[in-house]
């Protein structure tokens, strides 16, 4: 079957026609405006030039926090003016398909397990590590939304102090590890806020202390959620994953702050599918 998988972001609206965990065609617009009505007919539009003459389900990537029901927005720290938003209603008005919302990081998770990184296995987590610091957990071979429909947030793990997080909070990992932060923190020592260049000098005098910190925060929210959640497999996306070396990096760091038997089972992996995961993630679960 097939189905239109949308990923909202802050830069780039990207959208598929995926079939059998395999994208068929796609479009891509960027987020040049934030305003939730010139955005979601965006998103409305793109669904309908993919969808045409195909009656699929489409499912949106939303960066944010959804209501237990996956019909209207709660949060998104980045996007002013959604929260309260009924995106699901809207989207279905505008389009006349069946849509389901879901958090972005929850559909980032969904594609990797479909046939990425996490084929094969029923229970992982996964941390997006971009803009911000996302999360998806996979617990039976399930999305696993929580009561209210708000789990799998790990950006939003308190391993800080007063560091200013976008949700409006404060100390939280995203706020210190996220590639936003990261760029104001470079900006503020005076280096360039290139994050690919600044990793590769990640030893040198002036860049190591940013890194260090912001390794540690990563390493120390990692070794929690596997000391709760017990996974097959941490999965780690995004750009900040790409950098050469950023597993072999992270992969003593997090294991320090493990308990011994639980340094026998830590697996961790790189994303398999790179940018097109949100998509394939989203388009899965529309089909379910």
């Amino acid at each position: 079957m097939k189905a239109v998988g949308v990923d909202l972001g802050g830069h780039n609206i990207t959208a598929a026609l995926v079939e059998g965990g395999r994208i068929i065609s796609r479009l891509s617009a960027p987020t040049a405006v934030r305003k939730p009505d010139i955005v979601l007919a965006a998103i409305a539009g793109m669904i309908k030039t993919l969808a045409a003459g195909a009656s699929c389900p489409a499912g949106i990537g939303i960066p944010g926090m959804l209501d237990a029901a996956r019909e209207k927005v709660l949060m998104l720290p980045n996007f002013p003016g959604w929260d309260g938003l009924p995106v699901k209603n809207i989207l279905e008005a505008e389009t006349g398909l069946p849509v389901r919302i879901e958090n972005d990081a929850n559909c980032h998770a969904a594609g990797e397990g479909w046939g990425g990184a996490a084929a094969g296995i029923s229970d992982f987590i996964l941390f997006a590590l971009g803009t911000g610091v996302g999360g998806g957990i996979v617990i039976g071979g399930k999305v696993l939304k929580g009561f209210h429909g708000m789990a799998g947030e790990p950006g939003h793990m308190v391993l800080g102090t007063d560091e200013p997080c976008g949700c409006g909070s404060r100390g939280h990992l995203e706020a210190i590890s996220g590639a936003d932060a990261l760029e104001r923190q470079a900006r503020a020592r005076g280096l360039s806020p290139d994050l690919k260049h600044l990793w590769t000098r990640r030893n040198c005098p002036e860049a190591a202390p940013l890194w260090n910190k912001a390794l540690d925060c990563i390493a120390r929210g990692t070794a929690s959620a596997v000391h709760l959640l017990d996974p097959q497999a941490v999965i780690f996306s995004g750009g900040l994953s790409r950098g050469v070396g950023f597993l072999e990096t992270l992969r003593p760091l997090v294991t320090d702050y493990l308990a011994p038997p639980f340094r026998k089972t830590l697996d961790l992996r790189l994303g398999a599918l790179g940018d097109d995961a949100p998509v394939i993630g989203a388009a899965a679960l529309a089909l379910e």
